[in-house]
């Protein structure tokens, strides 16, 4: 009779071969549970956080260790965090700076306004004054030419004086002509001055009449070919003569006397004689005047 035939295994004893298998297949199961799966990201989807926060930055030792950071030359933009609901403001924008070039437009604009108004107002008051008073430039017209001397010295200079008489007519209705010191009255034959005088001072009232009688003397030296040529001329019995004027005058409009203004003008004259203490005789008399201010 076999001593073990018949009984069953004892359940509370274990080989050590199924202690060994047991424990290898724990050990297997606990890699499995720590395993890495990856995770499958949307790469359409747009992030809804910074990759990166503002200030961060890599150390010298994290970046030797194969840590690539993306420099940009812009800041990293934030965008709202829809999940939390979290309002992200803008950064903020400096305010602009007022330099000194608007206050130098300012002033540009407000003086040329300014100059805009003076010229509007001069303009305003000229006409008014024109319209007012209608001012008319003074009239003159010679009436005799004497040569009282007009000699070929030694020396071969020309001495020349002539007795000139001047009308002078102030046309204006309203106003005065107030003659002033340093006027000046020349003959001229050619391109030479034979003589010079002026105009003496006084005041002419409202559409008056005035004779004058100016004497003008001069000299000029090396005159030989200047007297024969005068001679010549005097044979055709027509010598051309130019009577300048440049007198300084005031206008008064009624009490107010303006600033001075200068009457300038030419009278082409025709002459049959250049004989000293002789009456000539004018023949031709053409006379331009004009205002300088």
């Amino acid at each position: 009779m076999a001593t073990g035939a018949g009984r069953p295994p004892l359940e509370g004893k274990r080989s050590p071969s199924h202690d060994i298998l047991k424990s290898t297949e724990t050990v297997e199961g606990k890699r499995d549970n720590q395993k890495i799966h990856p995770i499958v990201a949307d790469v359409e989807a747009r992030p809804t956080r910074p990759l990166m926060a503002h200030g961060f930055s890599l150390s010298n030792s994290e970046m030797g260790k194969g840590n690539s950071v993306h420099r940009h030359s812009h800041p990293p933009v934030f965008r709202s965090n829809t999940t939390n609901n979290i309002p992200v403001l803008p950064y903020p924008s400096n305010p602009p700076k007022k330099g000194s070039s608007s206050c130098f437009c300012k002033c540009m604009c407000w003086t040329i306004s300014l100059l805009i108004l003076l010229l509007i107002s001069l303009a305003v008051t000229g006409v008014t004054i024109y319209l007012v008073f209608k001012p008319k430039i003074p009239q003159y017209s010679v009436d005799s030419l004497k040569i009282s001397d007009l000699t070929l010295n030694f020396d071969m200079s020309l001495y020349a004086r002539f007795d000139v008489k001047i009308t002078a007519s102030n046309p204006n209705k309203k106003i005065g002509i107030y003659y002033e010191k340093g006027s000046q009255l020349s003959v001229w034959y050619s391109s030479t001055k034979l003589c010079q005088g002026s105009i003496p001072r006084f005041y002419q009232g409202h559409q008056n009449t005035t004779k004058l009688d100016v004497v003008l003397t001069g000299q000029n030296q090396y005159a030989s070919a200047l007297m024969s040529a005068l001679q010549e001329q005097q044979q055709t019995g027509r010598i051309p003569l130019d009577l300048k004027l440049d007198v300084p005058v005031s206008i008064k409009l009624g009490k107010l006397k303006l600033r001075k203004v200068r009457i300038m003008g030419t009278c082409l004259l025709i002459v049959d004689s250049l004989s000293a203490n002789n009456l000539i005789t004018i023949k031709a008399s053409t006379c331009k005047f004009r205002p300088k201010l």
